[in-house]
């Protein structure tokens, strides 16, 4: 499903309890300088992630301070807060003014806060040019987080130069059904360089020969319920989106790749690799 952009006023894209992907949350604020934001998920875990700008969170007695570093997504590492299930977080703007993604997943123990600092990302470029598939992904909360996490994965993913294929060859990850494949919801936010850049979102059923294809635009929401799902940038244009996966049983993901496009594996450099990292 696709949710172009809109002012949210604060108020979630993808609540709780969603009928499409109702394992992921995902929330963008948007504060001045000196204003708050209170953010209270019950039954999710989440990470208060500041995309642009800098943040003081208080949750759980702890205050962190002044998370986040950058003032343009293309530039510097993120940073970022895990926030237990159902508690409440203060967000605070610290900068001239700064806009929040929190990603959250279904989840049923309560755990520490702590802090994602520049130097926990976990980044991983694969790919190459040849193959039209170059891109980075800096986890957030990834493999090996700062602290303990239940089934919530965050990263941020960037195609590399302008143009190219991410999420491919194409894969799913909508039944239970291990270890060849693990139930993960997930959800996407778009943004690109320049802004008037597009691309695409592939949406197809096991089983189909054809599925949903969706126009993204700089910031476009895609609600991943089922199916395989590669994306593409147009030429001449970076592609960064932000990931939430909320797991079912597990937080590991298990990738299931379509069968005629899987021997792909084999032909784009790093992508095992890759994929070894959301497990």
């Amino acid at each position: 499903m696709h949710i172009p952009h809109h002012d949210n006023h604060n108020q979630a894209i993808v609540g709780r309890n969603d009928s499409k992907t109702p394992l992921c949350y995902f929330n963008i604020v948007k504060l001045q300088p000196g204003e708050s934001f209170d953010s209270q998920v019950e039954g999710y875990e989440t990470c208060v992630v500041p995309v642009t700008g800098s943040i003081d969170v208080s949750v759980q007695g702890e205050i962190f301070e002044h998370v986040g570093k950058r003032m343009n997504i293309w530039e510097g590492e993120p940073e970022g807060v895990y926030v237990p299930v159902g508690l409440e977080a203060s967000i605070t703007c610290v900068s001239d003014a700064v806009e929040v993604f929190i990603a959250g997943a279904q989840h049923d123990e309560v755990y520490e806060a702590f802090v994602v600092r520049e130097s926990d990302i976990d980044p991983i470029q694969y790919g190459s040019d040849d193959t039209k598939t170059h891109r980075k992904i800096k986890h957030i909360l990834g493999k090996s987080p700062a602290g303990k996490v239940g089934k919530l994965l965050v990263s941020e993913l960037f195609t590399v130069g302008a143009g190219g294929w991410s999420g491919f060859p194409p894969h799913k990850h909508d039944t239970d059904n291990l270890p060849d494949e693990t139930r993960h919801d997930e959800v996407y936010n778009f943004r690109f360089n320049p802004p008037n850049g597009f691309g695409a979102q592939f949406l197809t059923p096991a089983g189909e020969d054809y599925g949903d294809v969706y126009h993204i635009r700089n910031g476009s929401t895609i609600q991943i319920e089922k199916g395989y799902h590669p994306c593409v940038a147009a030429p001449g244009y970076e592609m960064y989106y932000f990931t939430i996966l909320g797991g079912l049983s597990q937080r590991p993901l298990h990738q299931n790749f379509e069968p005629e496009n899987a021997y792909q594996l084999e032909t784009i450099p790093g992508i095992k690799d890759m994929i070894s990292k959301f497990k």
